[in-house]
């Protein structure tokens, strides 16, 4: 999709861009009380392209976002319950004899619950590093590599996972690697009091709520071209590049808080994210231009899960958040040249 040529066609392909997202998120908060900027979160990195960690403890709903999601949007949904047996045939495919009009036996590939467009990867770090390796290349490389067969995945392509921060027992943390390739990771909490009887109201009594399909992949697609075309100011992009270099100790605009208590700080692949997910804010703002606003407000899910903290930072109880949010507080806003 071509960037529009003047201001009028650009709002005009930003409304489009909003109705759309408002469409699929009216869908989507049909089955889910509460959570809005959850909701958001999944939204953004399925428009950006990118894929998403949920974490949160069980019974939150983190299954059922995504399963909605699936419905929203007319795309081949899947979802896989990792299990410490599980081995990579079990989720990329493989090859099974069975039997011919003839008589006689042939080898045939089934595809595994991989190859779809939205995957739900539930409680991602029950499965074991080999596993989780074939998940990853199917997350960075869009394929999946069985034997001498490559099968290259459909686009629109998310993986959407969830993680229990609590339970570690049978459970392979995933490694910084990994982490880096979703886009956000978005961290689901309880529910208020108000929001606890709705939720009772929708899943106790006769009414049943209904999710219909209202956009699919070729305008999800056209979506991310949209995405995609949108401009980022010098300025906005000096911004993300600062962000990013906050968190990396040793740097000119590392606070001090980076300094004492963070290992890794986020790499090159975090600034991309920042730039795709401004991108999105600033189309759900009506506007086809990124701003400082709109990195500022995506940092936190961009950032959270790129920042590796070390042992002082854990017994300190100085958690990924807390840096984030004093390389917020501590890093300037350039001026814009305007």
């Amino acid at each position: 999709m071509t960037p529009p040529q003047d201001a009028a066609a650009a709002r005009d392909q930003a409304s489009r861009f909003r109705t759309t997202y408002d469409a699929i998120h009216d869908e989507v908060a049909k089955m889910m009380v509460g959570q809005a900027d959850v909701i958001e979160g999944v939204l953004t990195a399925l428009l950006a392209g990118g894929h998403v960690l949920l974490e949160g403890v069980p019974g939150l709903g983190k299954t059922m976002l995504v399963r909605s999601l699936g419905e929203a949007v007319d795309l081949q949904f899947s979802r896989i319950q990792f299990t410490p047996d599980m081995m990579p045939a079990d989720i990329q495919g493989t090859s099974v004899l069975v039997d011919t009009e003839g008589g006689g036996h042939e080898l045939m590939f089934q595809e595994g619950p991989l190859v779809a467009n939205l995957v739900l990867a539930d409680e991602i770090n029950r499965a074991t590093p080999k596993t989780q390796s074939a998940l990853l290349e199917a997350m960075q490389e869009r394929q999946i590599s069985v034997s001498r067969r490559t099968i290259q995945l459909e686009e629109p392509y998310c993986v959407m996972a969830t993680q229990n921060p609590v339970e570690q027992e049978g459970t392979y943390p995933l490694p910084e690697a990994q982490l880096d390739r979703f886009l956000f990771k978005l961290v689901v909490g309880y529910p208020s009091e108000a929001e606890y009887h709705q939720i009772l109201e929708r899943t106790t009594e006769a009414t049943e709520v209904e999710v219909k399909p209202v956009s699919n992949g070729e305008e999800i697609r056209a979506m991310r071209e949209t995405v995609r075309a949108v401009p980022v100011p010098e300025h906005v992009r000096s911004y993300a590049v600062r962000l990013i270099m906050g968190t990396q100790p040793g740097s000119a605009y590392a606070p001090k808080l980076v300094e004492d208590y963070v290992s890794l700080g986020s790499s090159p692949r975090g600034a991309q994210s920042l730039m795709l997910a401004g991108k999105v804010q600033a189309l759900l703002d009506g506007r086809f231009a990124v701003s400082c606003d709109d990195i500022a407000k995506i940092a936190m899910p961009v950032l959270r899960h790129r920042v590796l903290t070390s042992f002082r930072a854990q017994s300190d109880r100085v958690t990924p958040d807390n840096v984030v949010s004093a390389v917020l507080e501590n890093v300037a806003r350039p001026h814009s040249p305007n």
